[in-house]
């Protein structure tokens, strides 16, 4: 004999439609108190920044790893897409009149900041300094999923990895062993591979040549379902 009850009929209980209904009207619509509380935290009007809305520009774009689109801008600072335009080639002609160390270059649709290419020497220098040290375990790890999964994204590679690959995929990109091989149709982000530096460094003719991938990483589909969850 079982020890679960059936759960009361709610018409054997007195009242019990009417409580509902009362505790409903006085519990407020939670997702409308949400979205009221989140729309006055981030109320602003950019004219009122110390830098006015190039300062705000400058304060996105400081922080965006990819190319960010005009309308996202205007989207986010609730000004019009002219004006962001406007902004924002005003910006890189203070840049250039300023003989700044960057600036800014409109890209695969969108805007970033980049090292200015008078200052290529300095970089270089700076970049390629220690660059005969090994690569660390997070560097091989995330090497091997782009040679395995390209052309792929570093959101997609930090799905797969679970940790921010950012600065890796900085390093591995200038030591030469992948590059940029163009940008996804959705989203914009910029997508990578192997150069052909990697396959040298390996002694591979080609891609095709890599050992089979099943006996060292998870199976193709279990890492393609992982990196959904991770954009999820």
């Amino acid at each position: 004999m079982s020890d679960e009850q059936p759960a009361p009929d709610a018409e054997a209980v007195p009242g019990a439609d009417a409580a509902v209904e009362a505790v409903a009207e006085a519990v407020p619509d939670a997702d409308a108190a949400v979205e009221a509380v989140a729309e006055e935290q981030i109320a602003f009007d950019v004219n009122d920044f110390p830098g006015g809305a190039r300062g705000a520009i400058e304060a996105v774009l400081m922080v965006v790893d990819e190319p960010v689109t005009e309308m996202a801008l205007a989207s986010a600072l609730e000004l019009p897409v002219d004006d962001v335009r406007a902004h924002l080639e005003g910006l890189e002609a203070e840049y250039a009149a300023q003989q700044r160390g960057f600036t800014l270059r409109s890209v695969a649709g969108g805007w970033r900041v980049y090292s200015r290419s008078d200052y290529a020497p300095v970089v270089e220098k700076f970049l390629l300094d220690g660059q005969q040290a090994k690569l660390t375990q997070a560097s091989l790890e995330t090497l091997a999923v782009i040679a395995y999964r390209q052309p792929i994204s570093r959101s997609r590679v930090s799905a797969v990895r679970g940790v921010n690959v950012d600065g890796v995929v900085r390093t591995l990109v200038n030591r030469g062993l992948i590059e940029e091989l163009g940008t996804e149709t959705e989203g914009g982000a910029v997508l990578y591979g192997t150069t052909a530096y990697f396959l040298q460094r390996l002694g591979l003719g080609s891609l095709d040549d890599l050992p089979a991938l099943a006996p060292y990483l998870p199976e193709i589909d279990v890492l393609d379902e992982i990196a959904e969850q991770g954009r999820g």
